[in-house]
């Protein structure tokens, strides 16, 4: 491993809150400008599912950004993968806000969706090169509360510059946080993956890792179960700005002020959900989180079906962004602890699967309008049962608790 060897101990004192910082301009580009969205779809004369696509465009992006950048990682190094990642967002970004019509706004938000994937599969992969056991479950979960952090800071922010500016402003603003990020990466970003670790056979080495992950039933399981419930997740973040402003009257600042509430709830579950899976075990932390975002789908449905407060509307969405953040440190353990020989190609497959599924959810829950909250809810208890059923049926006959096996085994075994 070379967390003892080529890395510095001064470098991995900050080196986990460095790929925490790698994370945020994937999820920004998703939160920041979701409270502007029906002000964007009234300026560019669109209907209510296309600009949804923008959200949509943004997830399919992300997921096909980690499916290229995870094994070019593995093959090349995670530093100048990632630099390129970065300048690519910065300059996408830009040409989002400079967009004269929806339709080049989706096909932009798809490539800076592409670029922005870049930095979660490289600090997913980067992780899994110096970090093993509970340390590794332990940065898997700081990774969903940062997640929950940008979640939190992002509508927030969103809300007050939209007091300031229209929605181009706030993705010029976004290539503002990448060139930081840009300056940042140049400066204090080490390479994780030494040359000799690396992978090599191009193509038809990328297809055999990836026969050998989707062979892997308990991988398989972890990855399609997150896809089903960030489908979930991405639906809530799709339909949600629509359902708090359009049928409950809320301002874009109400609205942010509410998303960030459930995203507060979102980065305890996850700090949570370390804790939780060192007492109770991967398989069933993963479990529980995935029947506590069911309990808050329930209670969207419930409000599709009959009129209920703001405050309920409010509060399901609360219970199922946490269930999202209960389930996904764990499993992202199962999924990745056993390969840290081709950690960049493990993570980018359990990437592309969750923005991949989420691009699909978010536009379904706009198939009936704007003022309508039972697609909503329709589609999110459906992504949760199928999340469970598909990681009960995959897992029932592995291991309950994969992780534990050494490193050195399975890299053996490979």
């Amino acid at each position: 491993m070379p967390s003892s060897t080529s890395i510095s101990t001064s470098v991995r004192r900050y080196l986990p809150a460095l790929l925490l910082l790698l994370t945020v301009f994937g999820p920004i580009s998703m939160d920041l400008y979701l409270p502007a969205l029906p002000a964007l779809t009234s300026e560019l004369g669109a209907v209510t599912s296309t600009a949804q696509l923008t959200v949509t465009a943004c997830l399919v992006g992300l997921a096909l950004g980690q499916l290229v950048a995870g094994p070019l990682s593995d093959r090349y190094g995670r530093r100048g993968v990632l630099l390129i990642g970065i300048v690519a967002y910065v300059a996408t970004s830009l040409l989002c806000a400079i967009s004269p019509s929806v339709e080049l706004l989706v096909g932009a938000r798809l490539v800076q969706g592409l670029a922005g994937g870049v930095g979660i599969v490289i600090a997913q992969a980067a992780g899994r090169d110096v970090f093993t056991g509970e340390r590794l479950l332990r940065f898997y979960g700081q990774l969903t509360v940062i997640g929950g952090l940008a979640a939190v800071v992002g509508p927030l922010l969103g809300g007050w510059l939209t007091t300031m500016t229209d929605w181009r402003g706030l993705y010029v603003f976004l290539s503002v946080v990448g060139a930081l990020l840009l300056l940042i990466a140049l400066t204090l970003f080490p390479e994780t993956l030494p040359a000799q670790q690396r992978t090599s056979g191009g193509f038809a080495r990328t297809a055999r890792d990836y026969r050998l992950l989707l062979s892997d039933r308990t991988y398989l399981g972890a990855v399609l179960s997150q896809g089903f419930v960030y489908a979930a997740l991405f639906a809530y973040l799709a339909g949600a700005t629509y359902v708090l402003q359009g049928i409950y009257g809320l301002s874009p600042q109400g609205y942010a002020l509410a998303f960030g509430l459930n995203s507060a709830g979102f980065m305890v579950a996850g700090h949570l959900a370390a804790r939780a899976a060192q007492r109770w075990g991967n398989h069933a932390t993963v479990l529980a989180g995935t029947a506590l975002a069911g309990l808050g789908a329930a209670g969207l449905l419930l409000a599709g079906l009959t009129h209920v407060p703001v405050g309920v509307v409010i509060v399901s969405l609360f219970v199922l962004a946490c269930g999202v953040a209960f389930s996904s440190p764990p499993a992202t353990t199962l999924a990745l602890a056993g390969y840290p020989q081709i950690a960049g190609t493990a993570s980018s497959l359990l990437g592309m699967v969750r923005f991949g599924f989420g691009g699909v959810a978010a536009p379904l829950v706009g198939v009936a309008g704007a003022a309508s909250i039972l697609p909503l809810g329709v589609v999110t208890l459906t992504c949760l049962a199928l999340a469970a059923g598909t990681f009960l049926a995959l897992t029932a006959r592995t291991r309950p608790v994969r992780e534990t096996v050494p490193d050195a085994v399975l890299v053996a075994q490979h």
